[in-house]
């Protein structure tokens, strides 16, 4: 077993079983680690077009332009990326699915009851094993492998956030008013040809136990279907 420090992080709430997905995102700007190869762009979490299945999927070192993936950026052997799962409404996690580089080789381990929570960690090499070969700039298509119902995919990838950066900073050095934000259709996509590091992970949710009530309910929100409450880390190897 490896010792891993908690080196970044972003959380996300999972709709378990219903067709939508919120996500937060980064992008350069994490203290500690703007910039470098734990640095967490974005985390996506929806349902699969398999409704007994949940997608995972936590994108890295971006924003890239297309050749930087190739020659300047790529996974690091030295950094684990974490998917968490609260599986029982605690808000700590109760399963986890890790990915971590092998020379040309992305290998996930679990979905597993980790040994340790929090900001320390270690490779749970005793839970379920999946490699896939990263795909490159240069593969026609993505590489994958499913086994037993569950497939992985490690690789560049567009950056699938959309965000008017531009305008932003209109806003922000107040040359726009704060309700200045143009409508979709005239909106322009600042990630529109940048690319990211992706690794994606798609588990059936017999996997994963059964989801606690919506954290929505708090909130005073009814309706809300069961949920898992899930966030990425990246851990370091110390």
């Amino acid at each position: 077993m490896k010792n891993m420090k908690l080196f970044g992080a972003i959380g996300v709430l999972l709709l378990a079983s219903a067709a939508i997905f919120l996500t937060s995102a980064d992008h350069i700007d994490a203290p500690g680690v703007a910039s470098t190869s734990s640095d967490i762009a974005d985390l996506y979490a929806f349902e699969g077009d398999n409704p007994n299945n949940t997608v995972l999927i936590a994108t890295i070192q971006g924003p890239l332009t297309p050749g930087d993936v190739t020659n300047n950026a790529e996974f690091d052997e030295d950094v684990m990326i974490q998917f968490n799962i609260d599986n029982t409404g605690d808000f700590v996690e109760d399963l986890v699915i890790q990915a971590i580089r092998r020379g040309d080789s992305m290998y996930f381990f679990g979905p597993i009851v980790p040994g340790n929570v929090g900001v320390t960690g270690q490779i749970e090499t005793s839970g379920p094993m999946l490699s896939v070969r990263i795909t490159t700039e240069e593969d026609i298509e993505p590489v994958t492998n499913i086994v037993d119902g569950m497939s992985v995919f490690a690789g560049p990838r567009r950056d699938g956030f959309f965000f008017d950066f531009n305008r932003f900073n209109l806003v922000a050095a107040g040359e726009v008013a704060p309700e200045g934000f143009l409508p979709p259709g005239e909106a322009s996509d600042f990630f529109e040809d940048l690319n990211v590091l992706a690794v994606s992970v798609e588990v059936p949710n017999a996997m994963l136990g059964e989801a606690p009530p919506h954290v929505g309910g708090v909130l005073g929100i009814e309706g809300l279907p069961n949920a898992y409450n899930v966030w990425v880390t990246t851990k370091r190897k110390q």
